[in-house]
């Protein structure tokens, strides 16, 4: 694995390579990849991801340099081309992170780069590293990934986070889905085509209490206000579901809620002190899983 575009190149079996590599990985500091340089080129804002990858690089001894706003603060600006800014970046790192508004965008970077390209969101394309992170929650969670239930909740067409679970855990065996959403907003036709394909059980519904009711794991997403294409039509939208802490009890004494974050109204903070919330935990998760890949593509 040259580069981490999407999560078609993620087999089962590199997967639990990584997680096994991510365990061993969890509270460490050492020098493994001093020397190594790390470049993050952000096109879109971030929190989580970005600074995930650059404490993992910092905690195995690597450098970083970063920009937070590539489409104002590079030469993005004056009208180079995404390919040329790759280029030159090829001499100054030995990996790159990029997060793009354009899906397609990592592909694109990855076809001119000679260092490894990591995809931390395209648009609303692809992204993998929330998916491996997700997985690895589902898997410390749990304690199994095969046989479980998932609800995905929310922007579904638009949110990539989602759209890369689902394609992720079509890996693993007996995994079922639950589509939440509105019309306006269901997941596209070329991962329900793949869930097809692979012969995995999904059903589709815009009612929340029904779609989550015997869900082992509720994953929340924000209906996403970037994507769409004028204010009425995402505030039409954005208040449609809503987990609030009865919702949250109501769900399987097991169950766990997760949320690949930020929150809007979706997750009520009265939600976080329930036993079933794990998306502070999940976020925390992203830096020993990006520790474990970075180690897997730069030793």
């Amino acid at each position: 694995m040259d580069h981490l575009i999407n999560t078609e190149q993620l087999d089962r079996k590199t997967v639990e390579s990584l997680f096994t590599l991510a365990d061993s990985l969890e509270g460490v500091r050492n020098n493994s990849l001093s020397g190594k340089i790390l470049a993050t080129l952000f096109y879109e804002p971030s929190t989580r991801t970005r600074f995930s990858f650059e404490s993992a690089m910092a905690r195995l001894g690597g450098a970083v340099i970063s920009t937070e706003n590539a489409k104002e603060f590079s030469s993005a600006a004056k009208g180079e081309t995404l390919e040329d800014t790759i280029r030159v970046m090829n001499s100054y790192a030995d990996a790159l992170v990029l997060r793009h508004p354009e899906a397609g965008a990592a592909e694109r970077a990855a076809r001119v780069s000679s260092i490894p390209v990591i995809n931390a969101g395209d648009g609303a394309g692809h992204h993998p590293t929330q998916a491996l992170l997700d997985v690895y929650t589902i898997q410390k969670s749990l304690g199994k990934v095969d046989g479980i239930t998932v609800a995905l909740v929310g922007d579904l067409k638009n949110g990539r986070a989602a759209r890369s679970l689902v394609a992720l855990l079509t890996q693993f065996s007996s995994i079922s889905f639950t589509l939440v959403s509105p019309p306006e907003l269901k997941m596209g036709s070329d991962i329900t085509d793949l869930l097809t394909k692979r012969g995995v059980v999904f059903t589709e519904t815009d009612d929340l209490s029904r779609g989550t009711r015997d869900a082992d794991v509720v994953y929340m997403t924000r209906v996403q206000k970037e994507r769409f294409p004028d204010v009425d039509s995402y505030e039409r939208l954005k208040g449609k579901y809503v987990l609030n802490r009865s919702s949250a009890d109501a769900l399987k004494e097991t169950a766990i809620i997760m949320h690949p974050l930020p929150r809007v109204d979706e997750l009520l903070p009265e939600v976080d002190a329930s036993p079933k919330a794990m998306y502070f935990k999940q976020a925390s998760y992203g830096v020993s899983v990006r520790m474990a890949l970075l180690t897997h593509l730069l030793s």
